[in-house]
């Protein structure tokens, strides 16, 4: 199973360090996900990761600092809802990915044809949202996999920790996202937690 780690929304002191390290250990790709900063402010955030990173991070705000500092890729949603303009000719010329949030598996479905891959959210009850509470029962996503729904471009989001991927994994997930069970972790902990959700992710 495929592992993607978004940040937090808000930019923490020695945020940066700890992504390098993760990078460093293996983390497949980085969501950058700060809807409250600036153009500017995520710019001197990228500077401090190292550029061999860069084709690995996906932003979902400021697009165009995609192109500007060649990164991996661009996330679509509610603020952000199309691609920007000049997409498809940069496509045309280096690997970039786009992908979107859906919040229903028909939406999903519909959205499939159109991106790299899909977060579908919320597949249990969110840790770093209050009151988000899972939108799908187990048998509607058997269902959805039965159907070829739940490929390996869709993403489960939403209350992701590493005590629940072996349940994914029966689900038939082949990817997930996590936020809240990572970051919501003293510093000194980020790591090796991370290091045990991928061994659990191989598994």
């Amino acid at each position: 199973m495929k592992i993607i780690i978004i940040t937090t929304p808000e930019i923490r002191q020695g945020e940066t360090k700890i992504i390098n390290a993760l990078f460093q250990e293996g983390m497949h790709r980085l969501h950058l996900r700060k809807p409250k900063a600036k153009a500017s402010q995520l710019e001197e955030y990228i500077n401090q990761i190292h550029p061999v990173y860069r084709n690995r991070i996906v932003l979902h705000d400021h697009h165009d600092l995609v192109r500007k500092m060649h990164l991996g890729g661009i996330h679509l949603n509610s603020r952000n809802p199309q691609p920007p303009t000049w997409f498809q000719q940069e496509a045309k010329q280096r690997q970039i990915t786009i992908s979107r949030s859906c919040h229903s598996i028909s939406e999903a479905s519909e959205q499939l044809p159109h991106s790299d891959y899909i977060f579908l959210s919320p597949i249990f009850d969110s840790i770093s949202k209050q009151g988000y509470q899972s939108a799908y029962t187990a048998e509607e996503l058997q269902q959805a996999a039965a159907q070829g729904i739940l490929s390996e471009k869709i993403y489960a989001l939403g209350g992701i920790t590493l005590n629940n991927l072996p349940t994914l994994h029966r689900l038939s997930f082949q990817g997930a996202a996590i936020l809240g069970d990572l970051w919501s972790r003293p510093t000194p902990t980020i790591i090796p937690h991370f290091q045990s959700i991928l061994a659990q992710s191989r598994k």
